[in-house]
């Protein structure tokens, strides 16, 4: 169910029942000379529509532009400052609690939003607002990435290429995939990106000329496909865990005994 289609009588069934959102986030960035710019937040919206279809949970409108100023230096990219992305990520969460959603997955697509959606559920659980989690799909499926990829690359590498494939074909550049990779960095371990143990870098460009890393030539669309399919069944499995909870079992356990200051009130 894609929430910005519906009516609110519609809407108001829905909550009547059910009380979990699905969230799709990515990024507006570059994604190498090969990838189009919507790469991340089309993974995460494809993937949130098609779990959406399988369970009929809720999906709301996709947040396209993270926290991605790591990528400044390169044509087009957009980003949001990670306190204000934290408070419009809070604050639509709460807009979803004031209708009746207590559940919310963040279904993401950019590690530089990673950190950030944590701080954001961990407040709203704290104020038992509502459980909110993130999940990365290529993270849901480590062994399935390793065992396809030799170097997979952690940006714009072949696992984000095939998805692409797979998704929206016709936006990969076929034709610059050995561009890619040899302007880029295949194989992370080699480069200085850490020194006697310090991390050597803040920018993608302090590591990679072209932005991307991982062997691009390495994809394919059948890979895309069974990735998608294998993390798509990974979130339809979250979905449905979350939403057979109780909403106290997924809210902060309390303090440990002694409760603080009990034995002063005995007094």
């Amino acid at each position: 169910m894609y929430l910005a289609d519906r009516t609110w009588p519609e809407l108001g069934d829905y909550v009547a029942e059910e009380s979990l959102a699905v969230v799709p986030l990515g990024s507006t960035e570059q994604h190498g000379p090969h990838l189009p710019l919507s790469t991340d937040h089309r993974i995460a919206e494809s993937l949130t529509r098609e779990a959406a279809e399988q369970t009929g949970y809720l999906c709301t409108p996709t947040v396209n532009v993270g926290v991605s100023p790591h990528h400044k230096q390169f044509h087009g990219t957009m980003w949001v400052d990670p306190p204000q992305f934290r408070d419009y990520v809070e604050s639509f969460s709460r807009n979803l609690a004031y209708h009746g959603i207590d559940r919310i997955v963040y279904v993401n697509a950019h590690g530089g939003n990673m950190q950030h959606l944590r701080e954001v559920g961990r407040r709203l659980r704290e104020d038992e607002v509502a459980y909110a989690v993130e999940w990365m799909w290529d993270e849901s499926i480590p062994d399935l990435v390793s065992d396809i990829f030799e170097h997979n690359g952690p940006h714009g590498g072949p696992k984000e290429t095939a998805m692409i494939m797979h998704i929206a074909p016709e936006l990969v550049r076929e034709e610059k995939l050995e561009e890619a990779r040899d302007g880029g960095l295949v194989d992370f371990s080699e480069g200085d990106a850490y020194v006697h143990g310090a991390r050597n870098f803040y920018d993608a460009i302090d590591n990679t000329e072209n932005g991307v890393l991982g062997d691009q030539t390495d994809a394919t669309p059948e890979k895309g496909a069974l990735l998608f399919e294998k993390a798509c069944e990974q979130l339809v499995q979250l979905l449905e865990w979350i939403a057979d909870k109780r909403f106290s079992d997924l809210m902060a356990k309390p303090h440990v005994d002694p409760q603080p200051g009990s034995r002063r009130t005995e007094k």
